[in-house]
Parts: C-alpha cells; sequence; structure tokens
C-alpha cells in the first residue's frame, strides 16, 4: 500500500470522492485520488473508467452521478 500519509485517504473513516483511471480482474479497480493512485475493490458497484466512485475502506461503495436540473 503506497500511503502518503498516516491513512490512506481510502483507509480513513470517512467515504472519499476518487476517479476510476482503469478496471482490473478480481472486481478491482486502479483509482486517482488526486494525491496518488490506489488499487480498491469496485465488487458492490457498476463502474467504468472515468467514473467517479465513493471509496470507504477500499470498497467503492457508490458511483456518482451527474444531476441534471
Amino acid at each position: 500500500m503506497n500511503c502518503h500519509d498516516e491513512t490512506c485517504v481510502t483507509c480513513s473513516d470517512e467515504a472519499v470522492a476518487v476517479t476510476v483511471v482503469r478496471l482490473l480482474e478480481q472486481d478491482l479497480a486502479l483509482v486517482d485520488t488526486g494525491r496518488g493512485r490506489e488499487v480498491v475493490s469496485v465488487a458492490l458497484v457498476d463502474t467504468e473508467p472515468g467514473d467517479t466512485v465513493l471509496v470507504h475502506a477500499k470498497e467503492a461503495i457508490a458511483v456518482v452521478r451527474e444531476v441534471k436540473r
């Protein structure tokens, strides 16, 4: 794990918005956290490269969709 601080942004006790860079095997994805890249699970969401997902504890828990008004 490549943590740049005391904790990774995807391991902290909050959901963090990240961008999916590439889908990997075994329901994993390479994501851009804004501070670097990490591998997270995307087993619970239907996502593709370019999507923004909310990640908590290295697990994508939601895909952020643009709200049209």
